[in-house]
């Protein structure tokens, strides 16, 4: 007997929650997750803000970098590859004077250094843009995201 009214083949949800806390009279906040780490978030300083912390659409790029960066690792060290180092900037392009601004193209850059095979970072890469990464999911609707590599030598 199924006792909260969903069918028995839906699929399975995991619920996540966030808690943001504002902390000055303008648009500073602290926010909070499930490791109960402090993350500030700040308007810019032409609306008010302090530079007190990162800006909401900053985070998004933010989370969408760090999502991918966990997969490519994780595909990265079950093919025994030797990552020195990474990192990965990114550019996402938004329009001016218009509201909503989503971003329109994100660009993720990555940089590796170690003993990696190109082809292996590509599909890592690969791997983790068109299957496993959520937040590039999430933002794929609304924007072309794309990327490029670097390794360099270890």
């Amino acid at each position: 007997m199924t006792t909260n009214n969903q069918p028995t083949d839906a699929p399975k949800t995991k619920t996540m929650k966030v808690e943001l806390n504002r902390v000055d009279d303008a648009f500073h906040f602290e926010a909070t997750g499930l490791s109960d780490v402090p993350i500030h978030i700040d308007g810019a300083v032409d609306i008010g803000g302090h530079n007190a912390g990162a800006r909401p659409m900053e985070l998004l790029l933010m989370g969408l970098a760090s999502c991918s960066a966990i997969d490519v690792i994780l595909i990265l060290n079950k093919q025994r590859q030797r990552i020195d180092d990474f990192r990965i900037t990114v550019e996402g392009v938004r329009p001016l004077d218009v509201n909503p601004a989503p971003f329109s193209t994100i660009n993720l850059h990555y940089i590796l250094k170690g003993d990696i095979s190109e082809d292996k970072a590509r599909r890592a890469i690969d791997l983790s843009m068109d299957k496993y990464c959520s937040a590039t999911a999430q933002i794929r609707p609304t924007a072309q995201i794309t990327y490029s590599l670097t390794i360099e030598a270890a």
